[in-house]
């Protein structure tokens, strides 16, 4: 197990900025569906554990927007609000349609975030293929 949480851990130190953003909603995922599981099994401390661990990453993905990047940035920075006072809510009445919610959305962004992770890929290996016809 320590092997692979030295993995993750360089994972993550040579991750690309789309690729942690990636990173960041499948925790803030992970640690939803743990919350809700909770809830159901009636582990209320657990499920106030997880929804304030998807909280602390929503908080991190507002204070990584970059504002000069214009109106998206401050779309997202929109929404990231909206997704943390459900999260409040959800975790206040432990409210399991609140959670769906807000994975929904984190899935909807997360899916749109792999999208251009892999478009960078792409681009990635066209340029080293054109460095290679070139050498």
């Amino acid at each position: 197990m320590e092997g692979y949480q030295s993995y993750k851990e360089v994972d993550i130190e040579t991750a690309s900025g789309l690729k942690l953003v990636v990173m960041l909603y499948q925790g803030a995922i992970r640690f939803l569906g743990m919350a809700k599981e909770a809830i159901r099994d009636k582990k209320l401390d657990l499920a106030h554990n997880n929804l304030l661990k998807a909280q602390d990453i929503v908080l991190e993905l507002i204070s990584s927007l970059n504002f000069e990047a214009g109106e998206i940035a401050q779309n997202l920075y929109s929404l990231y609000m909206y997704m943390n006072r459900r999260l409040i809510e959800a975790n206040v009445a432990k409210d399991t349609t609140i959670i769906d919610e807000v994975t929904k959305l984190l899935n909807t962004l997360k899916e749109a975030w792999e999208t251009l992770l892999a478009q960078q890929r792409g681009d990635v290996r066209d340029e080293q293929k054109n460095l290679n016809l070139l050498g």
